[in-house]
């Protein structure tokens, strides 16, 4: 348990960093650079599908070397690269090179991350395990987000976003320091000639499969969040207020984690998954109808408890679903779908953005949304715990 809490404390100190200019992003681009809502979701898009293909090679290395701890730090290192990279972009272009090279951070290091994970929880504790870790990294996400409000706040509306990339190199290095502390599960590695990831595919799980399909699908219309960002900003709230709705998102999904994670393990993954999408369609409907202030923060609560639903849910049934040998190719190949998936998604909510107002990439997310759910609840069986332990 002790090195669950410590690989959160890294992902807590590392999103502290990342959050801390985030929400920044897309009122930095519009109002310093003049993007329009349809460049922020290229520049989105691209950033996090240029690195989509890293986080199932990341995997695949994890699984062949076992150098989990190591893969890791690498994937992490970058997150201080990038606020310099922030600091010292000139254009659009510069802030689309920097995000790339956090999202290639992100590539590497989510898979070996999850390994170090799913190895030091109790095989009945899965669900708390990724619970717990992502609700530290929420929690670490919520206080950056504060620590900008109050430091934007006792600046009088003069916002120094340059600052404000600086100081969030501090915990990123805080961050990495705490793999200092972090064992890693050594096993013996068998000298053998090993198969390319994508010959053995067919050894997996039917229903992991499947829920590859869901996750793409899903994912389609689940667009970057600067455009909530950007949603939020157009119904009336200022940037200090965005910053605080953002903050009530990561809270919530922070004070929800650990609970959604052992109820899963409780009553199955699928049985906390479909409500997981019917949250974010209804989440959704809620960004493109809100009309009121008040409305709006109703959404964000919302959208804060779909995450918790499903963030650590799903990371918790891929390891425990996937073979043991290719735990870090599944884990690494579910993060690779849905970053592929998030270029389309990025460039068709910026252009229904901009094409037919604000509402309709929302309308058009919550469609997909309930399709997704539909699927799952037919075709997707309820993971049993003989199933489970066949795949360990």
């Amino acid at each position: 348990m002790l090195n669950i809490i410590f690989l959160g404390l890294v992902s807590f100190f590392t999103d502290l960093s990342t959050e801390m200019v985030y929400p920044l992003i897309p009122l930095y681009l519009t109002t310093a650079f003049g993007a329009t809502p349809a460049l922020v979701g290229v520049i989105e898009g691209v950033a996090e599908s240029a690195a989509s293909l890293l986080k199932v090679f990341s995997g695949y290395i994890t699984d062949r070397f076992q150098k989990k701890k190591v893969t890791a730090f690498a994937g992490y290192a970058p997150g201080v690269l990038y606020k310099l990279a922030l600091l010292f972009a000139g254009s659009w272009v510069g802030i689309l090179g920097a995000r790339v090279l956090d999202r290639i951070g992100k590539g590497i290091r989510t898979a070996p991350r999850d390994v170090l994970v799913s190895e030091s929880a109790d095989k009945n504790n899965m669900g708390k395990a990724f619970g717990i870790h992502k609700a530290l990294d929420m929690s670490g996400a919520a206080l950056g987000i504060l620590l900008t409000y109050f430091i934007l706040r006792g600046t009088n509306g003069g916002f120094d976003y340059k600052r404000m990339f600086l100081l969030s190199i501090i915990p990123a290095v805080i961050g990495l320091c705490m793999f200092f502390f972090i064992k890693e599960k050594r096993e013996p590695r068998l000298i053998k000639n090993r198969e390319p990831f994508w010959k053995n595919i067919r050894k997996v799980d039917g229903q992991l499969r499947l829920y590859l399909v869901v996750v793409f699908l899903f994912t389609l219309g689940n667009s970057s969040n600067a455009f909530i960002i950007l949603k939020a900003n157009s119904v009336g709230f200022d940037t200090m207020s965005v910053i605080l709705l953002y903050f009530i998102y990561n809270i919530t999904a922070s004070v929800l984690s650990i609970p959604f994670g052992k109820l899963s393990d409780r009553i199955g993954r699928k049985k906390l998954l479909v409500p997981g999408y019917l949250a974010f369609s209804l989440c959704y409907l809620g960004f493109a109808f809100a009309s009121s202030q008040w409305m709006m923060v109703a959404v964000f609560v919302i959208y804060g408890a779909y995450t918790a639903m499903i963030a650590g849910v799903e990371r918790a049934f891929v390891a425990e679903i996937s073979p043991k040998e290719l735990k870090g190719t599944m884990l690494g190949l579910h993060s690779t779908v849905a970053g592929i998936a998030l270029l389309p998604a990025s460039i068709i909510a910026g252009f229904l953005w901009s094409a037919f107002g604000t509402a309709v990439p929302f309308v058009f997310g919550a469609v997909l949304s309930l399709i997704a759910a539909l699927i799952l609840i037919l075709f997707m069986k309820t993971t049993s715990a003989k199933a489970i332990q066949n795949c360990r």
